[in-house]
């Protein structure tokens, strides 16, 4: 045997096939579920419920040849997770759960929660990978960029630390999905042809309205639309480094009231939906949110240039190393490849290190930079680093 390994069984393909994988290896291995959420607030029907996924585990496990078992984190998942959600989306940031999901749950109170069966490593189905080196005598944990450019993941690894790498095993990082669905067919594994799920990570998708609205009250607003040749888009003012990393502040007066809202804390930036105006040439983008005025600017068309900034700002006790080894110092700059969301292309861009944090400029203008989502940057297929967006 290479060692105890537990498996983070979903019910889904890319879990079941990465216990399958290191079964066949010579690994040790245990299959457990987590149970992370029981309410049903706000969670559109037959998305993500979790008695269908737990069945599919099991069958899985049980077709694989592995123990099988089930624990229950959903009260560490409502108090670090979604009550973090909930603080976020009031002071009108964005957060994102599945990146923390990963840090604060999957590799951190799951890890506790399977002490019992005395690990060696714990796998995931995350579609990235893990390599060692040799740094002056000690050994580094590199996070790499999944095989497959369609379901690369490692940006969700992004708040990982080293000693959390150091015990995670990502089997299926070297695949394609079309390769990990085939390998489930192959073996009859009963989630071979499962569809993957969405939305928040073990929550699945909800109305974001009405799921926030356990805790944020409906709050009547305006909708300002904004016009397109507002003075002052594309310039720098003062050519000062936090302008440039900085949102645009709109007042009322710069714009049209077009229409009404329940609240600006249910909105982000690059929203589409919800907003419910008609007798436009082209939809409205919020451009902006002014919670304390309970006010939503907006903006015709996906090239609004309210949508783009060159820049972003972390501040420094919000900056995470993946790679502590490779740090910056004030005064460092460094150029990088960066990404603000999930699947985006990796962007050229420059970080440069102050001591109030890190600003990142971007060769390119970036849609929809968004505060409380978290910015990561790259090395080629190295991620060293995130961290999360302040302005």
């Amino acid at each position: 045997m290479k060692g105890k390994v537990v498996v983070g069984l979903s019910g889904g393909v890319d879990s079941s096939v990465a216990a399958l994988l290191l079964k066949e290896q010579g690994y040790d291995v245990t299959a457990v579920f987590m149970v992370n959420w029981h309410d049903k607030t706000g969670v559109l029907k037959g998305d993500c419920p979790w008695d269908e996924d737990v069945m599919f585990a099991e069958m899985v496990a049980r077709k694989i040849g592995i123990p099988f078992h089930v624990v229950d984190l959903s009260r560490e998942y409502r108090k670090r997770i979604v009550e973090y959600m909930f603080a976020e989306y009031a002071k009108g940031r964005t957060p994102n759960p599945d990146v923390l999901c990963n840090r604060e749950i999957k590799f951190d109170e799951f890890f506790e929660a399977v002490k019992p069966f005395h690990p060696d490593f714990i796998a995931t189905g995350h579609y990235c990978r893990k390599e060692l080196i040799d740094r002056d005598g000690k050994t580094v944990f590199r996070l790499l960029a999944g095989r497959d450019p369609g379901k690369e993941q490692s940006y969700f690894l992004c708040q990982l630390n080293q000693s959390q790498l150091a015990k995670a095993l990502f089997p299926i990082g070297h695949l394609h999905k079309s390769e990990v669905r085939e390998i489930a067919r192959k073996a009859a594994l009963a989630s071979a042809e499962k569809k993957d799920s969405q939305g928040i990570c073990f929550v699945g998708k909800v109305d974001l309205p009405t799921f926030l609205q356990q805790k944020l009250k409906p709050e009547e607003g305006d909708i300002v639309e904004i016009a397109s040749g507002l003075s002052g888009y594309g310039e720098r003012p003062g050519g000062e480094l936090r302008d440039l990393c900085s949102p645009r502040k709109y007042i009322p007066s710069e714009g049209e009231v077009v229409g009404k809202h329940n609240g600006a804390h249910f909105f982000t930036i690059g929203q589409r939906k919800g907003m419910n105006v008609g007798g436009k040439k082209e939809p409205l983008f919020v451009i902006a949110t002014d919670i304390v005025q309970n006010i939503i600017y907006t903006g015709q068309g996906q090239s609004h240039p309210g949508l783009y900034r060159s820049g972003l700002f972390i501040e420094s006790d919000q900056i995470h190393w993946v790679r502590p080894d490779l740090c910056m110092a004030p005064g460092e700059e460094r150029s990088r490849q960066v990404r603000i969301r999930y699947r985006q292309p990796l962007q050229e861009a420059r970080l440069i290190m102050k001591e109030e944090g890190m600003y990142i400029v971007f060769q390119e203008a970036q849609r929809g930079i968004t505060a409380g989502q978290f910015a990561a940057w790259y090395d080629g297929e190295e991620l060293l680093g995130s961290g999360v967006i302040d302005a």
